[in-house]
């Protein structure tokens, strides 16, 4: 939909890439740092969107610290693509998302609180994700995640993940349920 340089602190030569979905849904980004060349594994980083976390730097998730570091794993090697992906609250959208946080307040965990409300465990999808790098010319990346869900959805969607890139923050004592949680509950493999 439009592109345009957007200089990041700490990532200066970034531009972003605007994508809206055929349905005429919220617009996903393509946040690229530097110029990631196509004829190799490019570091790559799947974000869905996170206000409470990326924006107001919220203590309950790991999400802010995994944007920031992503920007920062990419600015460090010369070149990477963060696709900024529209599906706040693992795809419930931000309302939802504080209800689902009241529930866990009352002892609920992330899984248990989104099926509380109506939803599956995790409402992502990853087609869109796929389909941006085909339109940027990527197919081959190594994925910044903890996430393995992704790697597999990835692969359906004809892109090859060719290294499973570790990419993991300390707990804050806020967080720590919510990262046992993902990790027991959804797979996903924190190294220290």
């Amino acid at each position: 939909m439009a592109a345009a340089e957007v200089p990041l602190l700490g990532a200066e030569s970034t531009r972003i890439v605007a994508f809206r979905p055929a349905d005429g849904g919220r617009e996903h980004l393509a946040i690229i740092v530097g110029s990631p060349r196509a004829d190799t594994p490019v570091l790559t980083r799947l974000h869905s969107e996170c206000f409470t976390g990326d924006l107001l730097r919220s203590l309950r998730c790991d999400c802010g610290d995994q944007l920031r570091g992503a920007i920062e794993a990419m600015t460090a090697e010369g070149a990477g693509i963060l696709l900024y992906l529209a599906q706040e609250g693992r795809g419930i959208g931000l309302v939802n998302k504080l209800r689902a946080y009241r529930l866990q307040d009352q002892g609920a965990d992330t899984l248990e609180a989104n099926e509380a409300l109506g939803f599956d465990a995790d409402e992502r999808i990853y087609e869109p994700a796929a389909e941006m790098l085909r339109h940027l010319g990527y197919t081959r990346i190594r994925l910044l995640t903890n996430n393995p869900e992704k790697v597999t959805d990835l692969a359906r969607h004809g892109i090859s993940v060719e290294d499973r890139v570790a990419h993991s923050f300390p707990s804050n004592g806020h967080n720590e349920a919510y990262l046992d949680t993902k990790a027991r509950r959804f797979g996903h493999m924190f190294e220290v």
